[in-house]
């Protein structure tokens, strides 16, 4: 890539870091970039999880004490989360690059979706917490389906992937949203972290891009979160979603021509 497209690249993920920061979704800002950059599409999808894995590791480390006494949840969700990053991972790089070059506009849109209803999905496990009883047998078997199935499309794509699995942790554990979103840090991490080291062996990772991502990602990160308190999260969310919309049909709409 030329000097001029790496600085592209890198602002793109300097925005995505500062948007997961506050808000969430910078997939939407980092993979579009790559495409427009002239990457393919898979390999824009591998290089951006590459680069953006780093974030998801300040996000554990900023709410670690709040995984305090979740040992038990952790042993039994996090090899699911991986088995499925695994398995998302493998699908991207054996089917056909066509098959995910068809799925690019629905899994942004998706992607979208899943942003949109972020808060609701929030208020909902907030509700459920509140109205849930206590002392009530914590079965995990469930929790570890949903995460194994969230992470095959973490591993396959990832736009909105914490936002699909804080929503399956709340459908049946009961704690605080805090610790519930904690549980989800990690979650995603390992998922991206597993489909990381999986394309970092044999995918057809820009070497050059996700150096400068990586970097721009992290400071990104800082970044959004000294800006946290003062940007509306809201308003950046608005934003994400308006670009995501208008990639997904200005990417159909190549395509289609």
């Amino acid at each position: 890539m030329t000097p001029g497209q790496l600085a592209l690249a890198g602002l793109a993920a300097l925005a995505a870091g500062i948007v997961n920061a506050v808000a969430g979704g910078g997939t939407l800002i980092s993979f579009p970039m790559l495409i427009a950059l002239g990457v393919p599409p898979v390999s824009a999808n591998v290089t951006n999880t590459v680069a953006l894995v780093p974030g998801y590791l300040g996000g554990v480390i900023a709410q670690r004490a709040d995984l305090d006494r979740q040992d038990r949840r952790l042993r039994v969700l996090l090899p699911a989360a991986a088995l499925g990053g695994l398995t998302g991972a493998a699908l991207l790089l054996l089917t056909p690059e066509r098959v995910f070059e068809v799925l690019v506009p629905v899994l942004i849109l998706a992607a979208v979706g899943v942003l949109a209803l972020g808060d609701a999905v929030k208020r909902r496990v907030a509700e459920r917490i509140s109205l849930a009883a206590d002392g009530a047998p914590e079965h995990l078997v469930g929790p570890a389906v949903g995460v194994f199935l969230a992470a095959i499309y973490g591993g396959y794509f990832g736009g909105g992937l914490g936002i699909i699995v804080l929503a399956v942790l709340g459908v049946i554990l009961v704690d605080t949203l805090t610790r519930l979103n904690a549980l989800k840090q990690v979650t995603s991490l390992v998922v991206n972290a597993v489909a990381a080291g999986v394309f970092v062996l044999f995918g057809d990772v820009v070497w050059s891009a996700a150096a400068v991502m990586l970097v721009c990602a992290v400071v990104g990160g800082f970044l959004g979160g000294t800006l946290a308190s003062r940007v509306p999260a809201r308003v950046l969310q608005r934003i994400v979603l308006v670009i995501g919309v208008a990639v997904a049909i200005g990417y159909a709409v190549t395509m289609a021509t």
